[in-house]
């Protein structure tokens, strides 16, 4: 069973690292035909609202079906369960995809009032077109969530994949004639073909009836637990687009700059948090089935430790490397040298959100694990209503910059706000070992920062594709010896999770 499991988790993370490369890969074929124009902006500001419905069921979808339908094959009434659900999700998808689409010439003007004619009317339809894929998006979630709770975590990422491809295929082919529709259409058609992908999966095993008299008591009682879940999945939409409609109102191409820098700024955190969350969740599973309360606790300090420990690192490295990243990614067709630098600025400001984000992940599972989600969601709420006020604030002193600011000062109070909820939950944790690792993982850190910026001082002047594979090589060796040298527990912690046990041992000298 173990080796299953860890076969599916390795799957799993080589899916994700192939659906986030992607991912920067669509973002690089926008950024061709595109660039930073009106264009571009139009239709990345039309794609926040659609994707809040649409995480609002995928990712909703898996923390709230998986834990229930694993209860229902237990009942053995799986089936039952999966397929009431199916029916319920099919008409709340239907509504939620219809009115997305009839609402859109008035909620577009209303949140991007500065956009041009042209780009409103871009934007609207573009908003339609993806509005019509909701109601696909609402049944692929549901067996998403099957396969998670068969541990297929994989064939969940190959379809979200299916999906990306489709949009690129779409810009491809179509995008110098009808421009920004080739996109959401390719989207439109994606998640058309990935439903199709995993309804041949699913259906040798007849698991969903669809003549079965729908059970509105039983579609209740899961929506009561899906849609807070689902709620609080959506904060972090909410403060994007609260975030586009801000550049909406500074000069053209700042919605592109806006969203290239957020993307990839948090690659590193949605590869490693899949690793973290990996590693640290059996283990706090574990911990609160046995209501082993100190165990659940030294899970805690483990995630958030190894969250630091991987990070912090990343995110420095990608600040020396920022401008090279985007020239190697972006810099091409309608995409500037002027574009990279301005996108390279508002990258620099986006860091802070990567970093307590991604401790802030770590701090949400311990509130799910104590069944204490809904005060995540209170926090949530707030947060939108902060980010709102600080934008307002730090645009009218740095300018656009003040927006990807906003966010990074919103993720510190976020998750301390939520840090400190999680300490009288749990009644304490061993802040004292905590704060002495991340001061050990900060100096590594330092050590490792000034050795790649002397380097990029000596190859500065060379192809950038070099720069980028020697310093990234060089800042991953250094991290990794001096890590070793400080003793830093993260480190020993993955050692022993991935290597084998006796050359773990070895390793560790235990």
């Amino acid at each position: 069973m173990k080796s299953k499991l860890g076969l599916a988790s390795i799957l799993f993370l080589i899916a994700t690292i192939f659906l986030k490369i992607s991912g920067l890969i669509r973002d690089m074929v926008i950024a061709f035909y595109f660039g930073d124009s009106y264009v571009a902006d139009a239709y990345l500001a039309a794609f926040i609202i659609p994707n809040m419905i649409i995480l609002f069921f995928t990712t909703g979808m898996k923390n709230a079906l998986v834990p229930s339908y694993i209860q229902s094959v237990e009942e053995k009434r799986g089936s039952y369960h999966l397929s009431q659900v199916f029916r319920g999700t099919f008409g709340i998808s239907i509504l939620l995809s219809l009115l997305g689409m009839v609402l859109a010439k008035y909620y577009i003007p209303l949140l991007y009032p500065a956009f041009s004619p042209e780009g409103q009317e871009i934007a609207i339809w573009t908003t339609i077109i993806l509005f019509s894929s909701v109601v696909f998006v609402g049944m692929n979630a549901v067996l998403e969530a099957y396969f998670d709770s068969e541990n297929k975590f994989s064939l969940s990422m190959v379809s979200q994949i299916i999906v990306i491809g489709s949009t690129i295929m779409g810009a491809v082919f179509f995008a110098r004639s009808i421009g920004a529709y080739s996109l959401a259409l390719g989207y439109l058609i994606g998640t058309i073909m990935s439903l199709l992908f995993k309804a041949l999966l699913v259906a040798p095993r007849k698991l969903i009836k669809f003549k079965m008299k729908t059970d509105w008591k039983e579609i209740k009682r899961f929506y009561i637990i899906f849609i807070p879940v689902a709620i609080t999945v959506a904060v972090g939409q909410i403060n994007l687009a609260v975030d586009n409609i801000y550049a909406s109102y500074f000069d053209e191409g700042v919605v592109t700059y806006i969203n290239y820098a957020k993307n990839l700024v948090h690659f590193p955190q949605a590869i490693f948090g899949v690793v973290i969350g990996t590693v640290i969740f059996p283990f706090l599973s574990r911990a609160n089935a046995q209501s082993n309360f100190n165990q659940f606790k030294r899970g805690i300090e483990i995630g958030l430790n190894t969250m630091f420990f991987i990070l912090l690192p990343a995110i420095a490295g990608m600040m020396v490397l920022m401008p090279n990243i985007i020239e190697l990614l972006y810099q091409r067709g309608a995409f500037s040298a002027d574009a990279t630098n301005t996108t390279a600025t508002v990258a620099y400001y986006y860091f802070g959100s990567v970093l307590f984000f991604s401790l802030h992940n770590v701090v949400t599972k311990g509130f799910y694990t104590l069944k204490k989600g809904h005060l995540i969601l209170i926090i949530g709420g707030i947060s939108v209503i902060l980010n709102v006020i600080l934008n307002f604030v730090f645009t009218r002193w740095l300018g656009y910059n003040g927006i990807p600011l906003a966010s990074s000062v919103v993720a510190f109070l976020y998750v301390g706000a939520s840090f400190v909820l999680l300490l009288k939950l749990v009644k304490g944790l061993n802040l004292k070992k905590l704060g002495a690792e991340y001061i050990k993982v900060i100096i590594a850190g330092i050590i490792m920062v000034a050795c790649i910026l002397l380097l990029k001082s000596l190859i500065n002047d060379w192809v950038n594709i070099v720069q980028i594979i020697l310093i990234s090589v060089t800042g991953v060796i250094t991290y990794f010896i001096s890590a070793l040298l400080l003793r830093i527990k993260s480190l020993s912690f993955l050692i022993k999770r991935f290597l084998p046990k006796k050359a773990a041992e070895k390793r560790l000298d235990e």
